[in-house]
């Protein structure tokens, strides 16, 4: 179960959230050829990843910053650029060009930070753009909590995708990675929950006070908790499951 697009286009193009995407691509493809050299990627990870102990002890600060534009493979990079560009461009549209590229950039760090407060003896290289688009996903949730997000649901044989407010699906993401982060061990990698979770919540205190200026719960009620633009509509699609007629 996993969204895979909004009903809600933006009202101007979303500059910005294309280019952060193309450059997240750009850099990854600039080191795919080492990908599979196992000394060559962990050397290169050792130098621009972000590796909690090392900041824990004052080094390595630069990590908080490239981190965000390195990923450990395709279906990493794929499912973050696919999250930004769901969430991205109301988020972008309602706050600026240039106000949103450092709300983005602010969230990655302050997600760093968060991993490196909840695991900070970890040596583990932590890589990803999951955590400044977690913050992304909470000034989402503050200002279009009501907005419709297609989820696709995969249930072995067959699939259908349901619209589901973004205030479900946002909140439920967040308990997981709260729930994962309790569970993590320091050293087991993986999924860096805290810095998702650290993420998401600096991207809602970084959106409150854009969100107060608009009115608040006010600004919910002129726009019933949607980006302020004609919802997009899309034919419902699920899929048959082959039945077997009894004669």
């Amino acid at each position: 179960m996993f969204p895979i697009r909004d009903h809600n286009p933006s009202g101007r193009t979303p500059y910005v959230t294309y280019a952060l995407m193309a450059l997240n691509i750009g850099i990854f493809l600039s080191y795919v050829p080492i990908l599979s050299d196992p000394r060559q990627i962990n050397l290169f990870f050792a130098s621009y990843a972000l590796i909690p102990a090392e900041v824990s002890q004052g080094g390595g600060l630069h990590g908080l910053f490239t981190s965000m534009f390195l990923h450990a493979g395709w279906m990493h990079l794929a499912g973050n650029m696919l999250f930004l560009w769901i969430y991205g461009d109301n988020v972008e549209d309602e706050m600026g060009h240039l106000p949103y590229l450092g709300f983005y950039l602010a969230s990655g760090i302050a997600a760093g930070l968060g991993q490196v407060l909840f695991e900070p003896l970890s040596f583990v290289p932590m890589v990803g753009a999951s955590g400044a688009i977690a913050g992304v996903m909470g000034g989402y949730l503050l200002l279009f909590p009501k907005a419709k997000i297609d989820i696709l649901i995969i249930f072995i044989v067959f699939f259908r995708i349901f619209p589901i407010p973004a205030w479900i699906i946002l909140i439920l993401w967040f308990a997981m990675q709260f729930i994962g982060g309790m569970g993590a061990t320091p050293e087991s990698g993986g999924v860096a929950y805290w810095a998702h979770a650290g993420g998401f919540l600096a991207g809602l205190a970084l959106t409150l006070p854009l969100w107060l200026r608009r009115g608040g719960v006010r600004f919910w009620s002129r726009t019933d908790g949607h980006p302020p633009h004609p919802a997009a509509t899309y034919p419902v699609v699920r899929s048959r499951v082959p039945k077997v007629r009894r004669r």
